[in-house]
């Protein structure tokens, strides 16, 4: 059951006919597929995340296919947004050594940011990113390129030190920190990244979600329609606080991916 179908079960449902409040369940990330191709189920989510990569490509096309002097107003903002990810991420983080990693860390913050706003865009409404498939698989590029420049940048051998020996501690000290800094670095730092962005997302959509359904819940008396109207409010409310949370996670992800690289390029002691 879809949860599209879940809700046209239940819009005769309203306060004071004795039916219980319909609350969003799993089935609020559950779609039923629209095509399949050899097995493979095409779904809403997917068609969001194709759909927002082609509008990411489009929207930068239509900036520097062509740039001027004198920018235009879409050039001037593809522009910000460039800047602010390539002095606000890369130099902070990373100094000069983040400019060769900028491609990279312009299109995590630029398709984490858009996977987030579909929650708030009418018809699609979903958080592409609440669905853990979608951050995992971005940890998972991540990960695999703070793996790849760790070992390339310090070898085999000063890769290891880099990534479970820190420098300038007593060394019995290392017979538990090195074990600690090993399950860290390789484990639960994917997971974390993965983890923040999904739950962050998740949670959003459910409060949404929850009062939304309520507003059409209370409709149908006099009493029910003031509580409904309090209702609507916290839902814009919260739709504006969501839209902050999602490019604040778009910046969360990519700077930790920076601090990630910066740590890889730097010499194992």
């Amino acid at each position: 059951m879809s949860s599209d179908q879940l809700l046209a079960f239940e819009v005769d449902c309203h306060l004071f006919k004795d039916c219980g409040f319909p609350a969003p369940s799993v089935w609020s990330f559950l779609f039923d597929p629209i095509f399949e191709v050899g097995g493979i189920e095409f779904n809403k989510p997917m068609l969001l995340a194709l759909v927002g990569t082609f509008a990411i490509l489009a929207f930068l096309w239509a900036a520097f296919a062509k740039p001027k002097v004198v920018p235009g107003k879409l050039q001037m903002v593809a522009e910000a947004l460039y800047e602010f990810v390539r002095r606000g991420i890369a130099r902070e983080v990373m100094g000069k050594k983040g400019d060769a990693f900028i491609p990279l860390l312009v299109s995590l913050f630029f398709f984490v940011w858009m996977l987030n706003l579909w929650a708030i865009i009418p018809i699609a409404q979903f958080p592409v990113s609440s669905v853990i498939a979608y951050p995992a698989g971005l940890a998972l590029v991540v990960w695999v390129t703070y793996m790849t420049v760790t070992f390339k940048t310090n070898g085999f051998v000063g890769g290891i030190r880099n990534l479970c020996v820190p420098g300038g501690l007593p060394k019995p000290i290392y017979v538990l920190l090195t074990p600690i800094e090993f399950i860290s670095n390789i484990f639960v730092r994917p997971f974390t990244l993965a983890v923040r962005l999904f739950a962050n997302m998740f949670a959003g959509h459910i409060l949404i979600l929850i009062f939304t359904i309520a507003t059409w819940y209370m409709l149908g008396t006099v009493l029910g329609s003031i509580y409904a109207t309090a209702s609507f409010a916290m839902t814009v409310v919260l739709t504006v606080f969501e839209m902050f949370i999602q490019a604040l996670q778009a910046y969360v992800f990519t700077v930790l991916t920076a601090t990630y690289l910066s740590q890889a390029l730097e010499e194992a002691h």
